[in-house]
């Protein structure tokens, strides 16, 4: 049968974080140096989870020793690797050269300095909750169920939990703080899933700002009316 949720974490869950990071990223690792997505992989996981990185070379080195055999094949009851460009026959020592770069990056403290992030997965890893925003609030279909951007805020803003609302705004001041340019910040509209340009007279940028202080408003609240 196939692995549960919790085996497949204990067993797979941080390798797969590993392979996801290689989302429309090449596989392009040698053994000198990580590739972009490795790098952005531990770029991420340096300065939020340094400890998962242990988890993930231990992971992806066992995975490349015991392949799955047959039996767990057909069963079901393995970790499928994602097609990564790789040819099958290559795939386990591409493993081991991912394991060999994460224990040298612990082993000898080589930690990617901080930089904007580089990959579809870091955007996301970076800034999970404004792709919810707005891939779930601002895809190409919003015109169909908001009269405009405005009301897309609001409607997000009354149908969320507030600590969830401020853990958005915070992203956005992060997002904010990196000070790209206009091209940037539309380039990472784009990676985490906002479909339509922003509204006119704003840039990517200003949006961004513009959102940030429609979200920080408190709600009001209203009492019964007096008599």
């Amino acid at each position: 049968m196939p692995l549960s949720p919790l085996e497949h974490d204990r067993r797979y869950g941080e390798l797969d974080q590993v392979i996801r990071a290689y989302t429309g990223q090449p596989a392009d690792d040698t053994p000198e140096a990580p590739g972009e997505a490795l790098t952005a992989y531990l770029r991420h996981t340096w300065h939020t989870r340094p400890w998962a990185l242990a988890v993930a070379e231990r992971q992806l080195r066992e995975y490349a020793e015991n392949p799955p055999g047959r039996l767990r094949l057909r069963l079901g009851e393995f970790y499928a690797i994602p097609d990564v460009g790789i040819p099958e026959g290559e795939v386990q020592e591409w493993l081991f050269t991912l394991a060999d770069h994460l224990r040298r990056s612990i082993e000898q403290g080589e930690v990617p300095p901080p930089a904007p992030p580089a990959t579809h997965w870091e955007w996301h890893a970076r800034f999970p909750e404004l792709g919810q925003f707005l891939g779930g609030w601002f895809s190409q279909d919003m015109p169909d169920e908001f009269a405009d951007h405005d009301a897309a805020v609001t409607d997000y803003r009354t149908g969320t939990d507030p600590r969830v609302v401020a853990r958005l705004v915070g992203e956005l001041h992060e997002l904010l703080a990196l000070d790209l340019d206009e091209t940037g910040y539309a380039l990472a509209l784009g990676e985490l899933g906002m479909e339509i340009a922003p509204p006119a007279p704003y840039t990517p940028s200003g949006w961004l700002t513009y959102a940030a202080d429609r979200l920080a408003q408190p709600i009001a609240e209203y009492g019964p009316p007096v008599p």
